[in-house]
């Protein structure tokens, strides 16, 4: 079992050498950790040649998180591939909890575990709508992002059958592959918070975009169109993307965004003819 653990960065020098200290705490260390530096312009590369040099760092010119992600993955060697965000912290046992699960359940190729939420350097709790889970979780993946990137480890196997993420998403592009796979795989859960989860900070992609779930519809209109769903599926798909597509059209219309009124009217039409 080989462990290639892919970090994606912007400018985030500090916060990324808090992440990679988390790392290298860890009572089972990833076999190699790559750091894709999507075109920061702080001093990312001279704190990691200091600090971490055991570190392979990657540079691109800035393209987004997606992409990032994208060329860890293919520069990596590993049979399993773990995630972390540069803004968030692994707990030492993170892995080794995780190994010691995959090995109990040798059929399972998705792994992700609960997780601690700070904002502002407070402990807070997450909502109901944010509870995590196990097994077939495909129904709770549909209203948001059921699954953290920095808590999951997936066999490399999964992207050569499915696909790396979305670089046409500018935001939500975990909820599209988290879709895509456990419409295929189960996943094993870890009920013990094995990560640290970081909020509140003004560079979330969350705080750049508004109304995040504009991607989820496209993420949702994209799996109808282009993967093999059971019917049960599909129509949970269906019903979820009517429904975020009406909410999204009415709020065009309020600020009268004709061309969006008409785009989400056009898939209303669509799925509702489809059902």
């Amino acid at each position: 079992m080989k462990i290639s653990l892919i970090i994606p960065t912007y400018n985030r020098s500090e916060l990324l050498a808090r992440a990679l200290l988390s790392v290298f705490a860890q009572t089972t260390l990833p076999d190699e950790v790559i750091v894709i530096d999507d075109g920061s312009t702080d001093d990312t590369q001279e704190m990691l040649q200091k600090s971490f040099p055991q570190v392979t760092y990657l540079y691109q010119e800035n393209k987004g998180v997606s992409s990032a992600r994208n060329i860890g993955i293919k520069h990596s060697s590993g049979n399993w591939i773990t995630l972390l965000d540069s803004d968030d912290t692994w707990i030492k046992t993170k892995l080794e909890q995780q190994v010691a699960a995959l090995k109990k359940a040798p059929e399972m190729k998705v792994c992700h575990t609960e997780e601690i939420w700070i904002r502002h350097g407070i402990r807070v709790n997450a909502m109901n709508k944010h509870k995590k889970s196990g097994g077939w979780i495909f129904a709770q993946c549909l209203p948001l992002c059921a699954m953290s990137p920095s808590s999951i480890i997936i066999h490399r196997s999964i992207f050569d059958e499915l696909g790396v993420f979305d670089e046409s998403l500018p935001a939500c592009e975990d909820y599209d592959l988290w879709l895509r796979i456990s419409n295929y795989y189960p996943v094993l859960f870890i009920e013990q918070p094995l990560i640290n989860k970081y909020g509140g900070h003004e560079d979330q992609l969350s705080h750049q975009y508004w109304g995040m779930d504009r991607f989820r519809i496209k993420a949702l209109d994209k799996l109808l169109k282009h993967e093999e769903l059971s019917v049960d599926n599909r129509q949970l798909v269906t019903r979820m993307l009517l429904k975020k597509a009406r909410i999204f059209q009415k709020g065009a219309e309020k600020r009268g965004k004709l061309e969006s009124v008409t785009y989400y009217q056009s898939l209303i039409d669509t799925y509702t003819q489809a059902t």
